[in-house]
């Protein structure tokens, strides 16, 4: 490996990489509304003579470089979510703004800048004759993450390579380009979207005692879910917390993991109710819960919590505890139905693709995170990065699908911060655009066939009973 190359490379596609970023935050690419901006990436990477370029039956749109039986992906989700209040920005989420060290806008960070990094990391590889013999490059644009995370690799697994005649056995791993923070994340918690239903009976408000008032009775099961997240895991109290997966005396064989994922959460994330009018007792309230899942969770566990709750219980046949299933149309009109599960998992270390990384990290940039320190703390990258070079992640990516799901070896290291996913005036830095391209130019060089394992995995949660592939 040159290294001096490579980086030289990267640093010349700075202003390309600036610009192609530009271009795609100015297309609002919201789940299901990724149209343009798939336009927008087909035609950098057909500007950028890859090899094929193709967009599936869902929409992901896919780049190839190199020949050979073998597969290296790196995956960007090109979703983005909405921009909320439009008074929380100072500027123009779709157009925003660059200066030497940043560039503005809805997507810069998630997660979009990836993408950017990815498109020209793979040009390098062309460029400098990067590539193995007998592996070729997967550039994939994946559509539909921030719906529903991990599905456009549930197709592109299930749909899309057996009309390629490609077997997911080929795919040697895969390099999630999700924010990072100047880390190599080996995993993360997983999640499950659940739906609570009650029951009541309407009468006129004018008399409530003649009703049963669902929302009444939803308080109740409300209190109770905060409980779990809140509360510690003593003896005492009524609803033990999710803190108690950290402890070996609830979670024997996972509390380590669990400890190095964080523990599980869960918030209400939503509320729905149904009632003749305004003067009215409700006759039925529903909400839904986000559930984020640490190692030694599983879905059905995570359901049995919430039936077990004691104001869950106190209404018996009134109360239905379910997961969401997601059918949404995607931009092409595909609809491919999957329920709202999305397993937890942990790579080794010590995994063949995950040293990949970290030896190209060491060779190119040494053994510290790096980023961009700026006496503005809106604009500094450091405060967030003083932490080991290999790590997790806090949210959930399109792994929960490529090993969650499949066991795919998979692992991160992507541009940009956490902290600026889904947050107004999102930034992203340039630094990092460079960096990531750099990167993945030199992994595949320094991937060790020879050392990988027949399992690759630390942890990875199991899948539903439901006929889901």
């Amino acid at each position: 490996m040159d290294k001096e190359k490579i980086l030289a490379a990267a640093e010349g596609y700075r202003k390309d990489m600036s610009a192609f970023l530009r271009a795609m935050i100015s297309h609002p690419s919201e789940s299901c509304e990724e149209k343009e901006v798939v336009a927008c990436i087909k035609a950098e990477m057909e500007k950028l003579n890859f090899d094929e370029v193709e967009v599936d039956g869902l929409g992901n749109v896919i780049g190839w470089m190199g020949e050979g039986g073998k597969i290296i992906a790196i995956d960007s989700h090109i979703d983005t979510v909405g921009i909320g209040n439009r008074d929380n920005w100072t500027a123009d989420p779709y157009q925003g703004w660059e200066d030497g060290a940043i560039i503005y806008g809805r997507g810069g960070s998630d997660q979009e800048g990836g993408m950017a990094s990815a498109v020209y990391g793979a040009k390098i590889m062309k460029d400098l004759g990067l590539i193995p013999a007998g592996y070729k490059i997967m550039v994939v644009g994946s559509v539909q993450e921030e719906d529903c995370d991990g599905m456009c690799w549930q197709y592109i697994v299930n749909k899309f390579f057996p009309e390629k005649g490609i077997k997911k056995e080929q795919v040697e791993f895969v390099i999630s380009t999700e924010p990072t923070d100047g880390g190599i994340y080996r995993g993360h918690r997983g999640r499950m979207e659940i739906r609570v239903d009650v029951k009541g009976v309407s009468c006129h408000g004018s008399a409530p005692e003649r009703g049963d008032n669902a929302i009444y009775k939803m308080a109740d099961i409300l209190q109770d879910v905060r409980a779990l997240n809140e509360n510690p895991a003593s003896d005492g109290v009524a609803v033990k917390g999710l803190v108690k997966m950290l402890d070996p005396k609830f979670n024997p064989d996972h509390y380590e993991d669990a400890r190095f994922l964080g523990r599980g959460t869960c918030t209400t994330s939503q509320i729905f109710y149904t009632s003749p009018s305004r003067c009215a007792v409700a006759d039925s309230c529903s909400i839904s819960i986000d559930r984020r899942m640490t190692a030694g969770e599983t879905w059905d566990s995570c359901l049995q919590e919430i039936r077990d709750l004691p104001a869950v219980k106190k209404y018996g046949d009134d109360v239905k505890v379910s997961m969401y299933m997601y059918d949404r149309p995607a931009w092409t009109g595909t609809v491919y139905e999957t329920e709202a599960y999305f397993p937890t998992w942990i790579n080794k270390e010590s995994a063949a693709h995950v040293q990949a990384l970290v030896d190209a990290h060491h060779a190119l940039f040494g053994a510290e995170r790096l980023g961009h320190s700026d006496a503005d703390p809106a604009r500094d990258a450091m405060h967030l990065r003083q932490r080991p070079l290999t790590d997790k992640w806090t949210f959930s990516t399109n792994g929960v699908a490529i090993q969650g799901r499949y066991g795919i070896p998979c692992v991160g290291f992507g541009p940009g911060a956490e902290s600026q996913a889904h947050a107004p005036n999102e930034i992203t830095w340039k630094d990092d655009l460079v960096r990531c391209a750099a990167l993945y130019a030199a992994v595949p060089g320094l991937y060790k066939e020879e050392n990988k394992t027949a399992d690759v995995s630390q942890f990875r949660a199991g899948k539903t009973d439901n006929d889901i592939k």
